[in-house]
């Protein structure tokens, strides 16, 4: 009896020995990857079409920070500060949520295919650009973003029948229709003027990302990225599915229309200033799960940081590979679809 207790409390001491190791190497890791992220921002500070020395962007940078004055012209310094540190900032703030908005909407459908407009929102948001750019109404994406979400979820309630596979047929259903829209707008358009505007915007780009922008952005996604992160860990019962939910107390229609929510906004507003962005909210949340695994209470803070960087990385790329700089999609296509296909050989391989 008592070499039984005394085995037990040696594996408990094991389990929590385990623990607190896999908590260090989850530290390290983040540590690392921000590390790596603050490497990343400041060579593309120092990349681009005029190349800029490393000692005059940390020059520029630390006098910002420390209030006095730089000893690099005024040209270099409106180039770092008005033009590259606006898109660097961007870049890591879409690329976060959209890679983050992909790991939640995965979670709560236990589908690893899904991505960030797989509720219409991203036609939606191309709906609104559309609308704006033929009507000169200004900025009306986030809208029909919007909209596209809540008619979404107003399937399943029509339907009488609230499981995520209705939801999920939803989403299909009104992204088409969304697409049928956009095409007839584009019928509409100046061939010219409007209609190039609209494919290049379609295409993504960060080129005409301003200060203005990123505050309007910046408020709602980091809100609803700090909700996100906060209600984790009933991600990871939704996954379990819907009665293990259930039986373990969590309100899962609540839970469910919050996390769709939060990552709606998420999308819409990284949508609506930057274009369609495809790939980085599908491979993004694999390629944490093949880091740290399928907890989304590691994997959500993860993906963060990986989507952030994987965005800032071809945001450079697009404005250092050829003399006009490529719509993002362009390259997170040609990256992310090789990538993709190496993440599923990399599981297929430690299936077998």
């Amino acid at each position: 009896m008592l070499n039984k207790k005394t085995g037990e409390q040696k594996m408990e001491a094991l389990k929590q020995k385990a623990g607190s190791y896999s908590k260090v190497r989850d530290y390290m890791l983040l540590l690392t990857l921000w590390l790596l992220l603050f490497v990343l921002s400041v060579a593309a500070l120092c990349l681009g079409r005029y190349g800029i020395p490393i000692s005059d962007v940390l020059d520029v940078l630390s006098s910002k920070l420390l209030g006095k004055p730089s000893n690099v012209n005024q040209t270099i310094e409106n180039i770092i500060l008005n033009l590259r540190l606006p898109r660097i900032i961007a870049s890591i703030v879409i690329g976060g949520s959209l890679a983050l908005a992909g790991a939640a909407y995965q979670g709560i459908f236990r589908n690893p295919l899904v991505s960030p407009d797989i509720l219409g929102v991203s036609s939606g948001a191309g709906l609104g650009a559309a609308l704006a750019i033929l009507f000169q109404l200004g900025t009306f994406g986030l809208q029909i973003s919007s909209l596209a979400v809540m008619i979404t979820s107003a399937i399943p309630k029509f339907m009488k029948n609230r499981s995520t596979i209705i939801l999920v047929l939803g989403g299909i259903i009104v992204n088409g229709m969304m697409v049928s829209l956009l095409g007839l707008a584009k019928y509409m358009m100046d061939t010219e003027n409007k209609l190039a505007e609209l494919t290049y915007w379609l295409l993504g780009s960060l080129a005409k990302i301003s200060k203005g922008d990123i505050w309007i952005i910046s408020i709602p996604m980091v809100i609803s990225m700090l909700l996100l992160l906060a209600i984790r860990w009933r991600v990871n019962i939704l996954a379990l599915g819907e009665s293990e939910a259930k039986n373990l107390g969590v309100h899962t229609e609540f839970y469910r229309g919050l996390v769709i929510v939060l990552s709606t906004v998420l999308t819409a507003c990284a949508v609506c200033v930057s274009g369609t962005i495809g790939w980085i909210g599908l491979i993004v949340p694999h390629l944490g799960r093949m880091l740290i695994g399928p907890d989304n209470k590691r994997l959500f803070p993860l993906s963060i940081i990986l989507g952030g960087g994987f965005l800032l990385m071809i945001d450079t790329l697009s404005r250092i590979v050829s003399p006009a700089e490529l719509p993002i999609s362009i390259l997170t296509g040609l990256v992310g679809a090789p990538f993709y296909f190496w993440i599923l050989h990399k599981q297929r391989m430690n299936m077998t």
